[in-house]
């Protein structure tokens, strides 16, 4: 290899770029990584002429190929492994910033209902929990749906301002 020169390096090239190709299309069939992967291969050739010492030729080219190639692929896969596992905990991240314990969540919602007076925590509670309609309520405490809605809308600040101490508004 000591005594290549660069026109017979490209006479080497044109002669086995296509037939390397079509090998390395049973690996892949990008055709640009193919074509690199096949560039590679002579370019490398040709930097290290001075110390290979290549009994065939032929098995070297497709040997080096093949290697490269698999080496290609399984930094490939190295790289979506790490670019799925940065999505991954991203997606955690993002998940752990915009969620709150759902539990304890209830806890503080079930403590700022019982601490509305009573009559309003009576109304808040057969709307949300019975489901009645504000005229059902009205009807069963004997008093106007002004007065039940006042007291829902009572409620609702009175809950949502006990909830924005543990869980302020962005």
């Amino acid at each position: 290899m000591k005594n290549i020169t660069h026109s017979s390096l490209r006479q080497l090239f044109n002669q086995h770029f296509t037939p390397l190709c079509r090998f390395l299309a049973y690996y892949t069939s990008d055709r640009m990584t193919i074509e690199d992967v096949v560039q590679d291969v002579f370019v490398n050739m040709w930097e290290k002429r001075e110390e290979l010492q290549i009994e065939s030729l032929t098995a070297y080219l497709y040997s080096s190929a093949r290697n490269r190639m698999l080496n290609y692929i399984k930094e490939e896969k190295r790289q979506n492994v790490l670019f799925e596992q940065w999505v991954q905990d991203e997606i955690e991240m993002k998940r752990g910033e915009e969620c709150f314990n759902i539990d304890e969540f209830s806890q503080r919602v079930e403590l700022a209902i019982d601490s509305l007076p009573d009559k309003c925590k009576q109304i808040f509670n057969l709307s949300k929990k019975r489901k009645l309609t504000y005229k059902q309520i009205a009807g069963h405490f004997n008093i106007s749906l002004k007065t039940v809605e006042s007291q829902m809308g009572i409620a609702l600040r009175k809950i949502r301002e006990q909830l924005t101490v543990y869980y302020p508004q962005k």
